[in-house]
């Protein structure tokens, strides 16, 4: 396994998708729906094709079909149990008609989640160098627009502008103690990694189909619905190629 790997792309997704918020939330309040919206058709894209071109296939080397989807299946109802106890689910569009929380249940919530987020990538990062580069992108597609909702949430909820940049840098930088915990406990448990990888593509799902795609529903028109379905296949094809590559 690479820890230093596996170290920088926890790093580049945790730094960097909270930089990248920062500076679209502080962007000129006309100018943010312009780029915004376009990251989440390809989060989706990302990680579903994260999910079932690159951990459910590596899973399905070392455990039955049967084994795997039921893994699968257990972890999208944790995530849902999660997301009922206000641990889970994160906006990733303004308006957001879920948080209606205070800021610290944000902060509680992203940082379970990218603790988890730093589990999958080591994971991946076990099955092989290019499982791991795929899952660090779809990670690091889904947290920058995320981390916009989040960010301008603690705004919202009262927080300064440099606070709420401190504690979301904060939280995002969980990754790294779920990525460090997993790298070292794997080789000791190597049989649970099919598990985690099954775990962790439940996740991707759940968050892809729960999380980004309602929000969706709101838009309207052929040609935005052309135009998502492009980004979409685009985010899909990000990950493909990535898995042929490897596979090579």
């Amino acid at each position: 396994m690479h820890l230093g790997l596996i170290l920088a792309f926890c790093l580049l997704g945790s730094i960097g998708s909270v930089g990248l918020a920062a500076l679209l939330v502080l962007t000129k309040e006309k100018r943010r729906p312009l780029f915004t919206p376009h990251l989440i058709p390809y989060a989706i894209g990302t990680l579903l094709g994260a999910a079932f071109f690159g951990m459910i296939p590596h899973a399905l080397l070392q455990l039955s079909s049967e084994s795997v989807l039921r893994t699968v299946l257990i972890g999208i109802i944790l995530f849902f149990l999660l997301e009922k106890i206000a641990l889970w689910r994160h906006c990733h569009e303004q308006p957001c008609d879920v948080h209606t929380r205070a800021g610290e249940m944000i902060l509680i919530g992203d940082s379970l989640h990218n603790f988890v987020d730093g589990v999958a990538i080591a994971t991946a990062f076990a099955g092989s160098v290019a499982l791991g580069i795929a899952t660090s992108l779809a990670v690091i597609a889904h947290e920058v627009p995320q981390e916009v909702g989040d960010f301008a949430i603690l705004l919202e909820s009262g927080y300064s502008r440099s606070r709420a940049l401190w504690f979301n840098a904060l939280s995002s930088l969980t990754a790294l103690p779920g990525a460090v915990m997993a790298y070292f406990l794997l080789p000791v448990i190597h049989s649970l990694v099919p598990y985690l990888l099954s775990l962790s593509a439940a996740s991707f799902i759940y968050i892809a189909l729960a999380d980004l795609v309602p929000g969706r529903r709101r838009v309207g028109g052929v040609w935005s619905l052309v135009g998502e379905l492009a980004l979409i296949v685009l985010g899909v094809g990000t990950i493909a190629v990535f898995r042929l590559n490897g596979a090579k």
